[in-house]
Formats: C-alpha cells, structure tokens, sequence
C-alpha cells in the first residue's frame, strides 16, 4: 500500500463507517436502539473503529516515512562520496601534479646551481592542505539537512569536544531559524578552526564559544586566554587554520575580526 493511498484511508474510514452506522441506526435499527441508546454505543464505536483500522494504517505510515529517511540519509552520504571524489580529483590530485611538476622544476635548478624559489610551492602546498580540510569537512557535514542539522547548533558545537581535546564553554543565543543549512555548515566549519588553532597554538585546554543575534543578523566569538597572536602571526609557517577560516567566511559574505591582547584572543565571525 502506498504513501498516498494510506493518507487516503486515514481520511476517509472514519468519516464512511460513521455514516453508515448512522444510517443503519435511524433506519433498519431504529425499532431496537432507542435515541439515546445510540447516542451512547456511537462514541464507542468510534473507538472500535480507531483501534482496529486506523492505528494499524498509522503504523504502516511511520515505517514508510522511516524507510523514505533512510533512503535519503543513504542519498545523501551516496552524494557526499561523490562531491567528495570530484574535490579530491578537482583539487588535490591536479595540485599534487602541479606541486610534483615544480619541485622537479626546482631539483633541476638546484643541481644547476641556480636559487630555488619557494614562494609557489608553499601556495600549492597551502592550497592542497586548504583544499583537504574542505573536503574532511564536507563528508563529516555534508550540505544535506538530513545530516548535518539532525541536531541544534549548541550541539553540533559542544560535540567539537569529542574531535579536539579541549573544553568548550558554551553561552549560545541564537534561535535555529536565524541559519541555513549551509549556513550551519561553514559556520561548524570555521568554528572548529578557531578551537583547533586555540589548543594548537596557545595551549590552552579551554575556550569560550557565545553566540548572540542582533538586530540584522548574529556574532559568534571564540576567545582563549593564551599568551596573544598579532597580524603577523598569520603570516609565518604553520599558521594556516586563521587564513582558512577568512577564506570560507568571506565565501559566505562574513566578516571576521581578531582580537588579540595580553592573555587573550577572540576570534569573532558576525553576519
């Protein structure tokens, strides 16, 4: 029996039986049920009815909708592999190439003698590692809501802490409403960039994530209580989680300040 034909049963028994039975008892019953005796057996019936038809069909109705979820959840980790796969040949395995052509290119000028730049192969490098950081992220939330929004927001980031070592102290007031899907997904995604780069870099064991609406949109800040970061900190080697995290933000027409001080650093993203 079908989604549809289900629905229609669910509609129409009630209404069809009851029209029946009352036909029969102001017709051929009348001479045995008096009025308010089939006042009385009516709502019974009606009861009898619910029981023995209509559960049964409601039951069948949820196993249907359950089987429908999961045949979208296997839709969609079926469509995160293959988003997955074409980021990995898109990106990875084309920079890869291009990261193994130039250092051949560069192996050749240093055996010329020649001064072997190495500005291009820290932007390949840079980009293949930015390029797999997005795709961890995008199997581990695909952009479906069957996955990735199964739960609300402060839980998907207290969950961070079962990934990263590090405790999160979490002041959430945001309503749900106020983000999209893909919202939800870029901004989980730049979130555990800023506590990964928290516990890596200032060794912390401890941040605070608050998430507040305002009148045109909302802010979200992670701030630690390390030694500090300054603008230049960006720039040297390792420092990659801060500019990811600007990358994918600004995709998202985002912005995103960092506020550094003495014993302290605030990561703040405001839509």
């Amino acid at each position: 029996m079908s989604y549809k034909q289900i629905k229609w049963l669910i509609l129409l028994l009630p209404p069809l039986l009851m029209g029946t039975w009352e036909l029969l008892r102001h017709t051929v019953l009348m001479p045995y049920f008096s009025m308010n005796a089939g006042n009385a057996v009516t709502p019974v019936l009606l009861f009898m009815i619910v029981l023995a038809l209509l559960l049964p069909l409601f039951r069948r109705l949820e196993k249907l909708q359950e089987d429908l979820h999961r045949e979208r959840l296997v839709k969609s980790e079926l469509e995160a592999r293959e988003r997955l796969a074409r980021e990995l040949h898109d990106g990875i395995a084309q920079s890869l190439f291009l990261l193994a052509v130039k250092l051949d290119k560069a192996e050749k000028a240093g055996r010329r003698g020649e001064d072997i730049q190495l500005d291009e192969l820290k932007r390949t490098v840079h980009k293949v590692n930015d390029y797999v950081r997005q795709s961890i992220s995008s199997l581990r939330y695909p952009a479906e809501e069957t996955a990735v929004i199964g739960g609300t927001m402060p839980g998907l980031v207290a969950d961070l802490e079962q990934d990263i070592p590090i405790r999160i102290r979490l002041d959430w007031r945001m309503e749900e409403h106020l983000l999209t899907t893909k919202e939800k997904v870029e901004l989980i995604a730049c979130i555990r960039e800023a506590v990964i780069n928290a516990r890596k870099h200032s060794g912390q064991s401890e941040v605070r994530i608050q998430g507040e609406a305002l009148n045109t949109g909302w802010r979200v800040q992670i701030t630690d209580n390390g030694p500090g970061i300054t603008p230049e900190d960006l720039s040297k080697p390792g420092k990659y989680g801060l500019r990811i995290l600007q990358e994918r933000a600004a995709k998202m027409g985002w912005k995103v300040q960092l506020e550094s001080g003495q014993g302290h650093t605030t990561v703040m993203i405001e839509k």
